[in-house]
């Protein structure tokens, strides 16, 4: 029922995002400028669950130099930069037509660079995934703000090693940024990111290693995917009520 609801609403983006696409590239231009925000905001408040994050915006300084939140709308773009961001990494790789049409402008508005860098929540990354971030992070000029759809675990995976490559704190202390308090819930399919930092700590226990030298030379996406345990209480909490993919 999960997946045949995760498909309907995939969908549902889908043909929204088809219908606004191609009424704002069919309008005459003074259309378009007129009706192209409103359209993308009715999508993205609709849609893409915006007026949930309307409420809670999921918006945490975590160091001095980044943020992480959930999908922020312009308004919270144009917030972003009067407080110094210079980058906003977007971890999604299924935002609403309207939701990216109105980041990516905003960003452009407030001099902000975006970045697209896909993640997910309910797979341990592959290697070229921990890579592409590495490379990001290396790449991007800080503060920068990371989020995702909910700001809970896509955001809380990326803050984890963002805390841990660019700011040098412990994988022990780091992975404290995938807890509760940011609606991230362990016990769901959303558990396996907590998964691949407790089986580092373990082997780190048993034979010590950089935690970047582990994903290079010992960690197993596949493993770790087939091993891990969620429990289906959580996913129906996570899928169901909090509608979060």
């Amino acid at each position: 029922m999960a997946g045949i609801l995760k498909e309907a609403k995939r969908g549902l983006r889908r043909r929204s995002g088809a219908f606004l696409h191609n009424a704002i590239h069919s309008s005459p231009s003074w259309l378009q400028r007129k009706a192209a925000p409103a359209l993308c905001y009715a999508e993205m408040l609709l849609v893409d669950y915006g007026l949930t994050r309307a409420l809670f915006s999921n918006r945490h300084k975590i160091a001095d130099d980044v943020w992480r939140s959930a999908q922020p709308a312009p308004h919270q773009i144009r917030w972003a930069a009067k407080h110094g961001v210079k980058t906003v990494i977007n971890l999604r790789g299924d935002q609403s037509f309207g939701t990216r049409w109105l980041e990516e402008r905003a960003c452009q508005r407030h001099g902000l660079t975006l970045v697209n860098l896909k993640l997910r929540s309910r797979a341990a990354p592959e290697i070229e995934e921990f890579r592409a971030v590495r490379e990001t992070l290396e790449a991007v000029t800080f503060p920068i703000l990371v989020h995702c759809k909910s700001g809970s675990d896509r955001a809380g995976l990326m803050s984890v090693l963002v805390l841990h490559l660019h700011g040098g704190v412990p994988i022990e202390e780091a992975r404290k940024q995938l807890s509760l308090r940011f609606g991230h819930i362990k016990q769901a399919d959303t558990g396996v990111l907590d998964y691949v930092f407790e089986r580092y700590l373990e082997d780190n226990e048993k034979s010590p290693l950089p935690f970047w030298d582990w994903i290079e030379t010992k960690y197993d996406a596949a493993e770790i995917n087939r091993t891990f345990r969620a429990n289906g209480w959580a996913n129906r909490l996570v899928n169901g009520i909090l509608k979060r993919e």
